[in-house]
């Protein structure tokens, strides 16, 4: 199954999403609450264009000791933020998942 992005409107707070599944079905990268679609479209656009350059990501690691990553626009806004990893190696490797991913990827809007 190829990755794909999803649009989503959450139940709990009416705010729309977007996040990148990779061909296995693990989400790689979900955004932030938008008002509206295109606000969650617009993310879209901006990983795909974003996504490629290693410059925009910020390795990271939670409180937990967890890796992880975020993905920044250009402005330094975050665009989207991955799952917890379990070891860098596994961050580093959904980082190039996203890289590969993330500009061509199909939209499925599941609103």
């Amino acid at each position: 199954m190829p990755a794909k992005y999803e649009i989503f409107r959450s139940t709990l707070n009416s705010q729309y999403y977007f996040r990148l599944k990779a061909g296995n079905g693990e989400i790689i990268l979900q955004s932030e609450g938008y008002q509206n679609k295109a606000g969650a479209q617009n993310g879209v656009g901006s990983v795909r264009q974003h996504s490629p350059f290693d410059q925009y990501y910020e390795r990271k690691t939670s409180t937990s000791g967890s890796p992880y990553f975020v993905l920044k626009a250009s402005n330094g806004q975050i665009i989207g933020a991955s799952q917890m990893y379990s070891s860098t190696s596994s961050r580093d490797a959904g980082i190039f998942s996203v890289k590969t991913n993330g500009p061509s990827a199909p939209v499925s809007d599941l609103t």
